[in-house]
């Protein structure tokens, strides 16, 4: 391998990329729109939920429940019905995602036995938001119920003894606040290297192929490896600068905390970057024309990197049948990698093993590119 023979075919490649106003529109455009649209889209935190409310009593008790959810973070109560036609009609057109009703005789019940039933009505189309906002739902009635049932104890003379042999003390660590954010956007970050890395590299012989320039690569000395590593050599670089240009994004605009050190993150990001450009040329040399490389790098990244690597799906939540192919996903080692860094401050001692897969995929993919040209130039 000759360092003439590398910077040629680099500089070349470079001047290719100038000229194709895709691949710069890709590189430059893409983790801009992708970062925003994403990290403003994707969020999985339940706040100020609408909630119509259906008071069939209208006393000071009921009002003073229904105050209890106006103040939580989570709902925000966006109208107040009179019958439960109109309730139904607010749900169907969703202009509400919870219901509560309160029964005609809820301070009578509440004045003789400290208890009163209250139902809430959920709109089950999205089950998982269903779920949570049932869940703070309760919280928000318990919390209301302890209240009362001191005042009511009080009144009745009596003291509320409580036997709790064992408590709960929680504390959460690497993201205190539980904001989604901060374990979205890290893995977004993944995923749009990913689909860069794929997508740049998979126009490179392909590209040479349907310019009719292949033949002149093959007449010259160049080896295979010669011309692999000096074709992605320009990608690389435009891989750093798009992962700065996305951390910045991710911890100066979005405040993302970054707890690691900048040494990890960039050879992890350059290991990760190794593996997706090498995967790109690959399908380029595999595939020669250019709509068809592209079309099938964006299947092997976009949708196994969103779906499969924990980005945003819990990876122990799934089938074991699927957990077992996400070991074969190159993305999902990255995924892990880079949250570790941005939340836990991990060091490479730490992210060894994700890293040595990365390394063993690295190494795969490389030596079947370069075998696949070698036959292509054969």
């Amino acid at each position: 391998m000759k360092l003439r023979r590398l910077r040629a075919i680099a500089i070349k490649e470079i001047l290719q990329i100038w000229r194709d106003p895709r691949s710069l529109m890709i590189a430059l455009l893409l983790p801009f729109t992708q970062m925003f649209l994403l990290g403003y889209g994707v969020n999985l935190d339940l706040k100020h939920l609408p909630v119509c409310t259906f008071d069939r009593e209208g006393s000071q008790l009921s009002q003073a429940l229904l105050k209890h959810f106006q103040a939580s973070q989570y709902f925000a109560i966006v109208r107040n019905v009179a019958s439960y036609p109109q309730l139904v009609s607010a749900i169907d057109h969703a202009t509400c995602g919870l219901a509560i009703v309160i029964p005609p005789d809820f301070s009578e019940r509440l004045n003789e036995t400290g208890t009163a039933p209250v139902q809430a009505i959920l709109d089950g189309t999205d089950d998982n938001t269903a779920n949570i906002a049932f869940g703070y739902a309760a919280a928000v009635v318990e919390s209301y119920s302890a209240d009362v049932q001191l005042n009511w104890l009080d009144r009745q003379g009596r003291q509320l003894q409580q036997i709790q042999p064992m408590s709960v003390q929680s504390r959460v660590w690497f993201n205190e606040d539980l904001e989604s954010r901060n374990f979205i956007i890290p893995g977004l970050v993944a995923v749009i290297m990913a689909l860069i890395g794929a997508q740049l590299t998979s126009l490179t012989i392909s590209r040479e192929w349907e310019r009719g320039t292949m033949e002149l690569l093959v007449s010259t000395p160049v080896r295979p490896i010669e011309l692999m590593f000096g074709k992605l050599a320009p990608y690389l670089v435009l891989g750093w600068v798009d992962a700065a240009f996305c951390v910045g994004i991710a911890t100066l605009w979005f405040g993302v905390p970054f707890q690691g050190t900048l040494l990890t993150l960039f050879l992890t990001t350059t290991l990760f970057l190794t593996v997706v450009l090498s995967l790109g040329y690959l399908l380029s040399v595999l595939i020669r024309s250019q709509v068809g490389a592209s079309q099938i790098a964006l299947l092997v990244t976009m949708m196994p990197t969103t779906l499969l690597s924990g980005y945003i799906f819990p990876i122990d939540q799934m089938p074991k049948f699927i957990r077992a192919l996400t070991y074969l996903l190159y993305s999902r080692y990255f995924v892990t990698i880079i949250k570790a860094i941005f939340l836990k401050g991990s060091g490479i001692s730490e992210l060894m093993t994700p890293i040595l897969f990365l390394i063993v995929y690295a190494v795969a993919v490389m030596c079947l590119a370069a075998r696949a040209l070698r036959k292509s130039l054969g």
